[in-house]
């Protein structure tokens, strides 16, 4: 049989077909070509629209049937990997009533921080093992103050792959992960958190029906399923977060394990059996895919929001619209260090490892009479490989001592400079591998199904290559010097700086 999944991302949607017997991608595709917009009304907001993402799902599927590589008929399940964070609002009739507020915005920080100190930091950092912060309860807080009318109008709260199942099913669901994203999962008692729920004046009503990840989540209407080439009936059987599907992908499931990738934002992300947090809440502790209350598995976070986004940047207004293999290629010409010059990558709203400040992103040494294109593309590999040793030395503080990590051969881990920035500045060896969010969301739909068990759906998985730090390379030097650029730019508070 085979098993359809959906990757829902910031810049585009990606679909994949997987024979559950071989656990083989038969065919993928994604819409659109070019990268989705985020739409900006005000400085530090971030908004995408839910019906775009539902046209470019829909698109995704008719591309990956156009391959005529497989039989759309016998695909059997869908599995959901989508954005973290966002917040989409339906009403009665599961209509959208505004755009949904996407992970990268930061305009409810403050509404987090006055229920932080509201329900008391450390009752927050013992049930929640977070802060409210900018996450989904503070984002629905924020539309309750400012948006009254549309408030009044909502019938269910979701996280974006929940409104993509409503879409193909009509059902409204979701999960312990889901909601332990959005800071509404109190893991002392396994329960709809009350302290948020007061704080913020929410009815529980709100909250859809909540199932497991790996679990039905509706089946497809006959109507769609005529429009997409598909069976009428076949169920969602996987929904999940794309850094909990990029960690399942990579077969990062048990205790100590640890992921990491880099796309628009990045990520390192280790699997832990203790109901972990950070007094700073600077990483993040929510249910992973495999949690259940009787095993506890949480995955600890750590998350940069302005990684790969710089890079595209710097590709559309500096790198004369090159390739990124272009930029990749030029940027292995200049020596490790990219002579002097030193990036912050930080423009993506609120960074939470950074306290959720918003310091923007900064270069730094810039000398416009000697520096050229390929020292800068490869300073900024090199600033986002300087961010995540940074992160990772939080992580490690907080008890999470990686002796490898699994990554992806993709996004930003497909340059082999940045690849070797990071693995040298991390002083971590990486196990590359041929990875991707929507394979996981299939191989996630066989296992709600039950054709795969978490034991064997990768078992036939080896790395594509192991990249060894190197012990004579300069990249402690350069990292120590960008970290002191950062601590000049975010406050001498050692509680930030350390």
């Amino acid at each position: 049989m085979l098993l359809l999944g959906i990757d829902l991302g910031t810049s585009s949607i990606k679909v994949s077909v997987t024979d559950s017997q071989t656990q083989k991608c038969l065919a993928s595709a994604q819409h659109p070509e070019e990268e989705s917009e985020i739409i900006a009304l005000q400085p530090g907001w971030a908004e995408q629209s839910p019906e775009m993402w539902w046209e470019h799902v829909q698109q995704a599927i008719l591309n990956c049937n156009a391959t005529k590589l497989y039989d759309p008929r016998d695909i059997k399940a869908i599995g959901i990997a989508y954005q973290m964070h966002g917040l989409v609002l339906v009403d009665k009739d599961q209509k959208v009533l505004r755009n949904s507020i996407i992970w990268c915005d930061s305009r409810s920080v403050e509404i987090g921080n006055k229920a932080f100190d509201a329900i008391g930091r450390e009752k927050c950092l013992a049930n929640m093992l977070n802060s409210p912060g900018n996450f989904t309860a503070s984002k629905l807080a924020w539309v309750k103050e400012n948006e009254p009318a549309v408030y009044q109008k909502i019938d269910k709260l979701m996280l974006p792959g929940d409104f993509i199942g409503m879409k193909f099913s009509g059902e409204i669901t979701t999960s312990i992960s889901a909601l332990s994203e959005g800071i509404f999962w109190n893991f002392k008692d396994d329960v709809i958190s009350e302290d948020i729920m007061n704080q913020f004046g929410f009815d529980r009503s709100l909250i859809p029906d909540v199932r497991d990840v790996f679990a039905e989540h509706g089946k497809l209407k006959n109507e769609l399923a005529a429009k997409l080439g598909l069976s009428a009936g076949i169920p969602i059987t996987y929904k999940a977060g794309d850094q909990p599907n990029n960690a399942l992908s990579l077969n990062v499931l048990k205790p100590g394990e640890v992921g990491a990738n880099a796309g628009t934002s990045g990520v390192i992300y280790g699997v832990s059996d203790q109901l972990t947090f950070d007094k700073q809440s600077r990483i993040n502790t929510f249910a992973h895919v495999n949690y259940t209350t009787q095993s506890k598995r949480l995955g600890v976070l750590l998350c940069i929001n302005g990684t790969g986004i710089l890079n595209r940047w710097v590709r559309s207004t500096i790198g004369s619209a090159k390739t990124y293999d272009q930029m990749n290629f030029e940027a292995a010409s200049v020596p490790a260090g990219s002579n002097g010059i030193r990036i912050m990558p930080f423009g993506n709203g609120a960074e939470r490892m950074l306290n959720n400040k918003t310091i923007g992103a900064h270069f730094h040494n810039l000398d416009l009479n000697v520096h050229k294109q390929s020292e800068i593309f490869r300073a900024v590999q090199e600033g986002i490989a300087f961010s995540f040793r940074y992160g990772l030395d939080i992580m490690r503080e907080n008890g999470m001592n990686p002796t490898v990590i699994r990554a992806g051969k993709t996004n930003m881990f497909s340059s082999e400079v940045f690849t070797e920035a990071f693995v040298n500045s991390c002083g971590v060896p990486v196990e590359l591998y041929q990875n991707d969010g929507s394979v996981g969301a299939s191989i996630g739909a066989g296992i709600g199904f039950g054709v795969l068990t978490l034991e064997n759906a990768f078992s036939k998985v080896k790395p594509l290559k192991v990249i060894e730090p190197n012990a004579e390379d300069e990249y402690e030097i350069f990292y120590q010097e960008w970290k002191r650029i950062l601590v000049n730019h975010i406050s001498f508070d050692s509680s930030v700086s350390s």
